[in-house]
């Protein structure tokens, strides 16, 4: 398929040209569900007058449909998107960073989505749509996923639907630790309990702060109930999760001042799992937290790690090279970042 796209790139190149601006019309169409002709040229930085004669043309090939409140993708679009994707990848230069990335840190799977998270919300939704679509292809009806929480991760959730095999009524979502103090949304209870109803599987919560005190922490891990979820999370096949920057995690879970300081000067980039890592993924620093220890991650069979956007790309390399993930999903602008510094 790469030969013959190139051949087709030096003696095609307008067609080539026309394939890209048309697959991402369709592409972007079908990640707003409904959209407006304006506010899909706004996205696209394109002309009314322009976007209205390539969608005239996806609409007398059925590929969407065009209503009064805005224009959505067909099935017969849908599935042609699907088919696309490969090719897509090959024409946008995906499938190159994806087999960069992989080799350098010996993953099972790479995936990179086009644009950059930290400017385009379509990109970041479909960072989540990717993610959803990675979590499906490796979970097995009675496998156990451990579930982080975060904004990324909440958009995985949003985007699982129950596989055409049937639901997963044998599989379990569970919080990789305690989450209670973010915003509702964020919360891995939150996440996992969605996660759980889009694909017809079962969840346990864990109703713990994310971060303790020593004497909260001595007293939680006695309860018995606690125990008995703590060992399930510690059973899980999969972890799903995402990365942050350091400081602005550190920020966000309100750390006083002098916590913040000490993670700073041990030159922590990285957050995940509730463990800081430096550039060149050692552990500087971890949060007294409930649920996931290292020793769990380092012997869990797949880690799903989704994360995106330039402004991370320091922060997903310093994971990547802690040594555990399996499967990677970032975008394109993060990807050519740990591309260049590989």
């Amino acid at each position: 398929m790469r030969n013959i796209l190139e051949i087709q790139k030096q003696l095609l190149p307008d067609l080539t040209d026309v394939l890209k601006k048309r697959y991402t019309i369709l592409h972007q169409i079908m990640l707003s569900d409904i959209i407006g002709r304006r506010t899909l040229a706004a996205s696209l930085h394109m002309t009314e007058r322009v976007l209205r004669a390539e969608t005239d043309l996806l609409k007398a090939q059925g590929l969407i449909e065009i209503e009064s409140i805005g224009m959505r993708v067909s099935e017969a679009g849908r599935e042609l998107l699907e088919q696309l994707e490969p090719i897509a990848k090959e024409l946008f230069g995906l499938s190159l960073l994806e087999d960069q990335i992989r080799q350098a840190y010996n993953l099972r799977k790479v995936i990179v989505v086009p644009g950059d998270s930290d400017t385009s919300p379509m990109t970041k939704r479909e960072l989540g749509r990717a993610g959803a679509k990675a979590l499906l292809s490796v979970m097995g009806d009675e496998d156990v996923v451990a579930v982080t929480g975060g904004t990324t991760i909440a958009d995985v959730a949003e985007h699982l639907t129950t596989p055409s095999s049937g639901p997963l009524k044998g599989g379990w979502f569970v919080p990789a630790r305690g989450g209670l103090g973010e915003s509702l949304e964020m919360q891995a209870n939150s996440i996992v309990s969605n996660m759980a109803r889009n694909v017809g599987a079962q969840y346990r919560l864990l109703h713990v702060p994310d971060l303790l005190s020593q004497e909260a922490y001595e007293s939680l891990v006695q309860d018995h109930m606690i125990q008995e979820i703590v060992e399930t999370i510690r059973k899980s096949r999969i972890i799903i999760h995402g990365i942050g920057n350091a400081m602005e995690m550190a920020k966000r879970r309100r750390l006083d001042a002098d916590t913040v300081a000490e993670i700073q000067g041990e030159g922590a980039v990285a957050e995940s799992f509730g463990y800081y890592f430096n550039e060149q993924g050692v552990v500087v620093h971890r949060m007294l937290t409930i649920g996931l220890r290292l020793e769990d991650i380092k012997r869990t069979e797949i880690v799903l790690g989704i994360a995106g956007g330039a402004s991370k790309a320091a922060a997903i390399q310093a994971v990547l090279r802690f040594g555990q993930e399996d499967i990677l999903v970032t975008d394109e602008a993060a990807a050519e970042i740990i591309v260049r510094n590989c």
